[in-house]
């Protein structure tokens, strides 16, 4: 299944629709709530308003859930089956409107999570038993202990379902035409000079090699919480049920929402793991810069054709083109989604004393940093499915550029006790036009082995790629 299948079939499963609704894209204040809304739907139903609130409600139904289940905790009987029913129900139905009646309390209260609490105390008086559960709402909990946990949920999901399967069709399209094409030689460029030519495949395979890397070290970001009260001491907890080991008992209530504790923090959990997902996923995000500019270059050098797509313009005035566009939205989405990661790890692990609040507006970006990287993930998989090389272009190319085997005459000399060799092939090539010609001419008159002379007079730039295609398989 392609991705952006896969991105419309995620969205149905948050119930939220795959697309946004026309009527609001010209007039949003970004473009990942306009023009890109469709590309990060799945992002837009984790990290909206709305998105966060339905993860605080959660996390909150878990916490009554878990206490109600410990059988340490005296204040509380197990759930009924009818009790537990109406939960699931409840929590299967957190939707829009959910979300608007706790901004509405929100507005009374000045106070977003003490606003959800009141939302679920609201929906607990329509059940008699449940109603006398109200004082467990939110027992002992600061704030941080439900953002701390339905942000990290939303990361994790935001990783593992949305991101990284994005991620994985690029490297696999990319790994896929690293193999196609290992042994289609092409001229390399240093400095952006004609040098030592090598082959399309070994240069996407370096790519493939860089994203796996990094993609494996993306993976292992430990996605952490705490939920320890209001300074991360257990003070109220200890106060109200001594006998309970609450460090255990939050480190398991955490595992079961997919979360690692942290097990000594303040009142906040400091972020150190979120720095760490950031970093990570921005060194992702900048090698797929180096690839999108490399690709674009390829592009403009005719090594990639791109397939022209019926009704597409390129230019308002030359009809003839066909922009890599797709490579030019990644790069800048890349850049913008960096920008966001680069302020996220080195703001939020500092905060004054026990907590400040300076987090919590910057925290409310994190989809942001995650939409236009996302795009920017799309928008490769898109530039990947039009461009294909073009093996006479890359050919022509290597015809022209017999200078570049002036290294293999050089070394191949050194090889038998020439003590001039790179002086003389410097003498000979630098600033110079070396054609096929004159450096068979060159070759015939240095004293080597016959055998030798044969080899380097057989050699084109077309097979002077070493193991290139052994690499790039």
């Amino acid at each position: 299944m392609k991705y952006d299948a896969r991105l419309v079939e995620y969205s149905r499963a948050l119930k939220m629709p795959p697309h946004p609704s026309p009527e609001h894209s010209p007039d949003a204040l970004g473009p990942l709530d306009g023009r890109y809304a469709a590309a990060v739907r799945p992002l837009a139903a984790l990290f909206s308003e709305a998105g966060l609130i339905r993860q605080r409600l959660k996390v909150e139904l878990a916490w009554l859930k878990a206490l109600c289940a410990e059988p340490s905790f005296a204040p509380a009987a197990p759930l009924e089956d009818h009790e537990s029913a109406f939960l699931d129900a409840l929590e299967g139905g957190l939707g829009l409107a959910a979300a608007k009646r706790v901004k509405a309390l929100e507005q009374e209260t000045r106070h977003d999570v003490k606003a959800a609490e009141l939302y679920l105390a609201e929906r607990f008086n329509e059940h008699a038993a449940l109603g006398t559960r109200i004082p467990i709402l939110h027992f002992a909990c600061t704030s941080w202990d439900i953002n701390s946990s339905a942000y990290g949920v939303m990361l994790k999901q935001a990783r593992d379902e949305i991101l990284r399967p994005a991620l994985g069709s690029v490297t696999a399209r990319l790994e896929s035409m690293a193999r196609e094409h290992a042994g289609l030689p092409m001229l390399a460029r240093t400095h952006g000079q004609p040098a030592s030519p090598t082959t399309l495949g070994k240069e996407l395979a370096v790519f493939v090699h860089r994203l796996k890397r990094q993609l494996a070290v993306f993976d292992r970001v430990p996605v952490l919480a705490k939920c320890s009260g209001a300074t991360g001491n257990y003070n109220a907890h200890y106060a109200a049920c001594p006998q309970l080991d609450w460090p255990d008992f939050s480190r398991r209530f955490l595992a079961g929402l997919g979360l690692e504790q942290n097990p000594v923090t303040t009142q906040i959990e400091p972020y150190d793991w979120l720095s760490e997902y950031c970093d990570a996923l921005a060194r992702i995000n900048r090698i797929l810069i180096d690839f999108s500019r490399d690709a674009w270059t390829y592009v403009s050098l005719g090594y990639f054709r791109q397939k022209a797509v019926s009704g597409e313009a390129g230019s308002s005035t030359m009809p003839h083109k066909v922009n890599p566009i797709n490579l030019e939205n990644a790069e800048g989405n890349l850049g913008l989604s960096n920008a966001l990661l680069a302020h996220f790890s080195s703001k939020l692990p500092i905060s004054r004393l026990q907590r400040d609040l300076s987090d919590s507006t910057v925290l409310r970006n994190l989809g942001v940093a995650l939409g236009h990287a996302l795009l920017a993930f799309t928008e490769v998989g898109k530039a990947l499915e039009k461009i294909s090389p073009d093996p006479q272009r890359m050919a022509a190319d290597l015809d022209g550029a017999w200078e570049t085997l002036t290294e293999a005459v050089q070394t191949v000399m050194r090889a038998h006790g020439m003590q001039d060799a790179y002086e003389r092939l410097k003498s000979f090539s630098r600033n110079q036009n070396v054609t096929q010609t004159s450096l068979h001419e060159f070759i015939k008159e240095i004293e080597l082995p016959e055998a030798v002379r044969d080899e380097l007079l057989a050699l084109t730039p077309a097979r002077y790629t070493g193991i290139a295609g052994a690499l790039a398989e």
